[in-house]
């Protein structure tokens, strides 16, 4: 198995970030709100997850929460949490909103309903087809003025970055992919690491599909942890990025305790064979939506 081996040390706390490959650092650990409804429970979501240490927030303009997440985020900074330097705020731009025009406004959009001045990290949110090349000009110009920290790409496969990167100025920073034990994704790994973009999944729980599988009920047992636990440690455990979705204040904390035990060599391993390439979400090579 070719297996990618990161360089950098496995993450010790949950304030730990990664370096992106422009300066700017990202939290390893983040909360995903992917189809959790606007309204007061996402943002009490947000705030408990917040004050347990986490301090990125993956959000994105379809998922129609972005004014959830700005208020959480104001919220927060009014009552002295967390200053807005501290957080670390992603959204996307929408298929139907993919072209250089179109993209700079839906940037404003995006940032009109999260309240802010500025995102940290903005994506394209899939690699729609004589589409992306235009928006990622638009992601180009918004960088270059300053108007978002970093910029990156979600659910590109390796031939979607080939053609980007043939007519890209700018590398991405960010692939974020489905990515867990049965999609494991070590080829786009690679050359992600390859060319200085780094791995970002989502899904990593495979949507709670995998929490009662034999394999990782052992591994879990021996270390006295969940299932979730050790799928989101050995994500960290190979330096990708992870943004486990989740609006119960009791799994947004047991998410979190990923930093007081080590998964062995022999263990990764057993996690990394259970890779059947089975996905969860869409193909990005069939996008019809």
């Amino acid at each position: 198995m070719n297996v990618y081996q990161p360089t950098e040390v496995t993450p010790q706390h949950i304030g730990s970030r990664v370096t992106l490959h422009n300066g700017v650092e990202m939290p390893v650990l983040g909360l995903g709100v992917f189809k959790v409804e606007e309204g007061q429970e996402m943002i009490t979501a947000i705030k408990a997850a917040v004050k347990l240490g986490y301090r990125s927030i993956d959000t994105a303009s379809i998922y129609g929460n972005e004014a959830g997440v700005g208020q959480a985020v104001q919220e927060l900074i009014e009552e002295g949490v967390v200053t807005r330097e501290e957080l670390f705020i992603t959204s996307k731009a929408w298929n139907a909103d993919l072209g250089y025009e179109e993209t700079l406004a839906a940037y404003e959009q995006s940032l009109q309903r999260l309240g802010l001045d500025q995102l940290d990290l903005y994506l394209i949110h899939w690699p729609v087809p004589g589409k992306y090349r235009d928006a990622w000009r638009a992601l180009e110009k918004l960088y270059g003025d300053g108007r978002v920290r970093a910029i990156g790409v979600s659910n590109f496969q390796i031939h979607h970055l080939e053609d980007l990167l043939a007519t890209a100025e700018i590398v991405p920073v960010i692939n974020q992919v489905e990515l867990h034990p049965k999609l494991t994704q070590y080829e786009l790994q690679q050359y992600c690491a390859d060319h200085g973009i780094r791995l970002e999944a989502w899904s990593p729980l495979m949507q709670g599909q995998l929490l009662e599988h034999p394999v990782l009920a052992t591994i879990a047992e021996q270390h006295g942890k969940q299932v979730a636990q050790i799928i989101l440690r050995w994500n960290l455990q190979r330096g990708v990025i992870t943004i486990p979705k989740s609006i119960s204040a009791k799994r947004i904390a047991d998410n979190a305790q990923l930093f007081d035990f080590v998964l062995a060599d022999e263990q990764m391993q057993q996690i990394d064979a259970l890779n059947e390439h089975v996905r969860v979400g869409p193909d990005p090579d069939h996008i019809d939506f």
